[in-house]
């Protein structure tokens, strides 16, 4: 028997508001060990400045950015660990993502 879904498709995210986008892009470690980017959200740098550099709490940089402090933990956890492996596996930390290129007609 299969459950019926009642509804939309639920609720749409929250975009946390940036207030400084880093004007660096690329962190590139020497050596490059592997050619694979890590790719962080600008959101997962903001928070990073906000709790590490400004020394925020968790619930004041959500009230900040207008999201929780769950976000704000899953995001800082996430960020963390990206910094992690591109120091520990030699690879780009890139900020933000590519820009997809539409492909010519």
């Amino acid at each position: 028997m299969h459950r019926r879904r009642r509804g939309g498709r639920g609720r749409f995210p929250i975009q946390p508001d940036i207030g400084e986008i880093p004007s660096a892009k690329k962190l590139i470690p020497e050596p490059l060990l592997d050619e694979n980017p890590i790719y962080m959200d600008h959101a997962e740098a903001e928070v990073l400045r906000l709790v590490d550099i400004k020394g925020l709490y968790q619930e004041q940089a959500g009230e900040r950015m207008g999201v929780s402090r769950g976000t704000i933990w899953r995001l800082l956890a996430s960020a963390r660990e990206k910094i992690a492996r591109s120091l520990f596996d030699g690879r780009k930390l890139v900020i933000g993502f590519p820009e997809k290129k539409n492909p010519e007609p």
